[in-house]
């Protein structure tokens, strides 16, 4: 790897509060909420919740400042946008290893402990771990880079031409969604969509996802060739 681009890994791992710590606590805060939860709820029935989904938002907040409190130290230290740009994924990818691996740990944990004692499950979730503890590997993996991208390119939206830009793209996004929702309602096409949902499942659509992610990141590395510090 081009040793520029590693000054931009460690650049970014300067700031280990943003990189490591912020999504690390948002874990280990929500895992200790959702067993507290678990542990008042008087049912014997295995207890599912969607606390592990805390700290995967929490990267898009990564992906935000990555670009917004780095960059402009990037092109003090004469550093190309493609160096930068690189060196931040590297970065992201470092940080989505290591929270895959401590849900995969903790989902490892809580099926060796019947959900800890109390049956109760923060990261093994049966949809999710159906291809074993690879799968959901995986899949926490690429769902974390995808906040992270999606919080990046945002990111570099907003510095290239300002909040009206940033919402009016949100905005269209937003009537995307809409406009797919109403297309498989008027095709009543939702038994055939929900069917293929599940026939999918978390690790299909991760594997799904990985070409938007592609485009997401081609996206934002065109708009910060462009973008001033």
């Amino acid at each position: 790897m081009n040793s520029r681009v590693l000054n931009v890994v460690r650049l970014q791992f300067v700031n280990k509060v943003t990189y490591l710590w912020m999504p690390l606590i948002v874990l280990g805060g929500s895992f200790l909420i959702s067993f507290l939860i678990f542990a008042m709820i008087p049912i014997d029935e295995p207890k599912y919740g969607g606390g592990s989904q805390a700290p995967l938002w929490a990267f898009l907040a990564v992906g935000i400042q990555a670009m917004t409190l780095s960059f402009p130290f990037s092109q003090a230290m004469s550093l190309t946008r493609r160096e930068f740009y690189l060196g931040t994924l590297v970065a992201a990818a470092i940080t989505g290893v290591i929270l895959s691996t401590v849900f995969v740990l903790i989902g490892l944990l809580e099926q060796a402990t019947e959900g800890l004692g109390v049956n109760g499950y923060f990261s093994y979730l049966p949809a999710v771990w159906e291809a074993g503890w690879w799968g959901a590997w995986i899949t926490y993996f690429v769902i974390t880079m995808f906040f992270f991208v999606i919080g990046f390119w945002s990111a570099t939206i907003y510095k290239r031409w300002g909040t009206i830009l940033l919402t009016v793209v949100l905005v269209g996004l937003g009537l995307l969604l809409v406009g797919a929702v109403f297309l498989i309602t008027r095709l009543e096409a939702w038994p055939a969509t929900w069917t293929w949902l599940v026939e999918t499942g978390p690790l299909g659509l991760a594997l799904w996802a990985v070409p938007a992610i592609a485009l997401m990141a081609a996206g934002s590395y065109l708009t910060l060739r462009r973008t001033i510090a």
